[in-house]
C-alpha cells in the first residue's frame, strides 16, 4: 500500500496510508471553461465525457512524491490540480499533477489515467484553516522549455467546483474515509504564440499559493521518457 508523508504549517508530519486514489474530471465551475478544456482534448482525438463531473478510480500505487517520473514515449503531459487528502479524520489540501498519456487518452480517458505516475507535493494545509478563503487560492503550473520556466496554467481554485461539493458528489456513491486521495480538477492550458497548448515537457512545476496567508505549496518533477519498443 502506498504511504505518503506531508509536512504541515506547524512543523508536524501527516502520514497517510493511501486506500483509494480518485481523479475528478470535468470539474470546472464555469461551463464555458469546461467546454474549452473539452475542446482542447477533442482536438487531440479524445471522446467527449458522458457526464460532468466524472470520478476516475486510479491504482493508488501510481501516487508518488518523488522528484522524477518515467513515462513511456513522448506523448504525456502534466496538469496542476488541488488535491484533498483524508487523514486523521480530517481533510488536508495539497497540490498534484494528473500526468496523463495523451495518445492513450485519445481512445480512453480512464485507461490513460493508469499510464503515468501521479506526482503529489510533500506539504499540505489543514483544510479547516484554508476553507474560508479557498476560492482565492491560486493554482498554477509551469513547463521548462527553451531553457526557461514558462507559465502553462494560471487561475484560482474558484475556477473549480467547490471542493467540498466534489467530496459530497463522490461520497453520495462511495465511502469517504481516511486514506482517500481526491484530485479535484484542473485549469485550461495557456497556448503558446503558435497556438500550441497541451504539450510534453522534460520538467513540470505545480503550485498552490495562498496570498492571504503568505503560504505556498510547490512541487517540481522531471520527466524521463522511455523508448517505445515494438
Amino acid at each position: 500500500m502506498t504511504r505518503l508523508r506531508f509536512e504541515t504549517d506547524d512543523g508536524a508530519a501527516v502520514d497517510v496510508e493511501v486506500s483509494r486514489l480518485v481523479i475528478a474530471g470535468w470539474t470546472g465551475r464555469d461551463v464555458a471553461a469546461i467546454e474549452r478544456h473539452i475542446d482542447e482534448l477533442v482536438h487531440l482525438g479524445v471522446t467527449r465525457p458522458s457526464a460532468v463531473p466524472l470520478f476516475y478510480r486510479v491504482a493508488q500505487q501510481m501516487l508518488t512524491q518523488a522528484a522524477e517520473i518515467e513515462v513511456l514515449g513522448d506523448k504525456s503531459s502534466g496538469e496542476a490540480e488541488p488535491v484533498l487528502v483524508r487523514a486523521g479524520g480530517q481533510w488536508w489540501l495539497t497540490v498534484g499533477s494528473d500526468h496523463t498519456d495523451r495518445r492513450v487518452e485519445a481512445y480512453s480517458v480512464a485507461v490513460s489515467k493508469q499510464m503515468c505516475a501521479k506526482p503529489i507535493a510533500t506539504r499540505a494545509w489543514r483544510w479547516d484553516e484554508v476553507a474560508a478563503g479557498a476560492d482565492e487560492i491560486a493554482l498554477h503550473s509551469e513547463v521548462f522549455e527553451d531553457g526557461r520556466w514558462v507559465s502553462y496554467q494560471e487561475g484560482r481554485v474558484a475556477a473549480i467546483r467547490p471542493l467540498m461539493d466534489l467530496v459530497a458528489l463522490f461520497g453520495g456513491q462511495h465511502p469517504v474515509e481516511d486514506g482517500l486521495v481526491l484530485y479535484c480538477g484542473t485549469l485550461p492550458v495557456l497556448p503558446k504564440a503558435d497556438g500550441t497548448a497541451i504539450r510534453p515537457t522534460p520538467q513540470f512545476r505545480v503550485a498552490l499559493v495562498d496570498a492571504a496567508r503568505q503560504q505556498r505549496i510547490v512541487h517540481d518533477y522531471r520527466v524521463t521518457t522511455l523508448p517505445v519498443v515494438a
